[in-house]
């Protein structure tokens, strides 16, 4: 059994799936399909754990391809505040159920939701626009 560590959780095993060799630096381990495997990982994260730890978190994040600035952007934190939650383990609930809301959502192959939260980080970018109305015989409209 070799333990996966380089996956950044200290409590997943691979009974087979796993190739060990020699290296000019030493022995190494090569993973058959690392990809599949750290999706198996993230969908048991995902669906199964009744809270995520720190470790777990990040190994969804990153797998997401999210920097903790980018995650903190969209829910309105900094960035520090992500980085403690990895680090202390103490994740908030609506943290914790989002970030598995997203990852089923965007391995189901359905990244609508993450466009979703792109259009409203990015309308959080921009400046804040005067509203102009008019009242017109057919009812109110947009002002041009």
């Amino acid at each position: 059994m070799y333990h996966y560590q380089e996956c950044g959780l200290r409590n997943v095993w691979l009974a087979n799936g796993y190739r060990e060799h020699e290296t000019p630096y030493g022995s190494g381990v090569s993973i058959e399909d690392a990809e599949g495997l750290h999706r198996l990982i993230g969908r048991r994260l995902a669906m199964e754990k009744p809270s995520l730890t720190g470790a777990e978190f990040r190994f969804l994040r990153k797998e997401l391809g999210l920097s903790q600035s980018r995650l903190a952007h969209w829910w309105g934190y900094d960035s520090q505040s992500v980085a403690l939650w990895e680090k202390r383990g103490r994740v908030p609930r609506i943290a914790d159920r989002f970030i598995r809301a997203i990852y089923l959502e965007k391995t189901a192959g359905n990244p609508s939701i993450t466009e979703i939260i792109e259009r409203l980080a990015d309308a959080d970018r921009q400046e804040e626009c005067r509203l102009t109305f008019e009242e017109t015989p057919e009812g109110w409209r947009l002002a041009a």
